[in-house]
C-alpha cells in the first residue's frame, strides 16, 4: 500500500511565495514521474509541473519561470516552489507520482495526493 502525504497549502497574498511538499511511503520499490497538477473551481485538472526520474522537467506554459519544482529520492518527495503567485493560481494543488511495486509481480501504480488548497487572494 502506498500513501501519498501533501503540504505547504494556504493562504498567500498576490505576489507571494509557498512551497508545497508531497512525501511517498509505503511498499515502494522505485518512483518514475513525480509531480503537480491543479484544478480551480470549474475548470479541468491541468499539469503544473512534473519531473522524471531522470531529472527531466516540464512546466505548464502558464508558470512562466514562477514555479520550480524538485525532487529528494531519498525521501521519496517531491517539491513544488511557487513564487510571485496571483489569483488566478488559487486551485486545489494535487501531487501525482507513478511508483512501482513489487511483490510477486510488478505493479506500476499511478497515486495522486489527497490535493492542498492554494488560496491567492489580497
Amino acid at each position: 500500500q502506498v500513501q501519498l502525504v501533501e503540504s505547504g497549502g494556504g493562504l498567500v497574498q498576490p505576489g507571494g511565495s509557498l512551497r508545497l511538499s508531497c512525501a511517498a511511503s509505503g511498499s515502494i520499490f522505485s518512483i518514475n514521474a513525480m509531480g503537480w497538477y491543479r484544478q480551480a473551481p470549474g475548470k479541468e485538472r491541468e499539469l503544473v509541473a512534473a519531473i522524471t526520474s531522470g531529472g527531466r522537467i516540464t512546466y505548464g506554459d502558464f508558470v512562466k519561470g514562477r514555479f520550480t519544482i524538485s525532487r529528494d529520492n531519498a525521501k521519496n518527495t517531491v517539491y513544488l516552489q511557487m513564487n510571485s503567485l496571483k489569483p488566478e493560481d488559487t486551485a486545489v494543488y494535487y501531487c501525482k507520482v507513478d511508483i512501482v511495486v513489487v511483490t510477486t509481480t510488478i505493479a506500476y501504480l499511478e497515486v495522486w495526493g489527497q490535493g492542498t488548497l492554494v488560496t491567492v487572494s489580497s
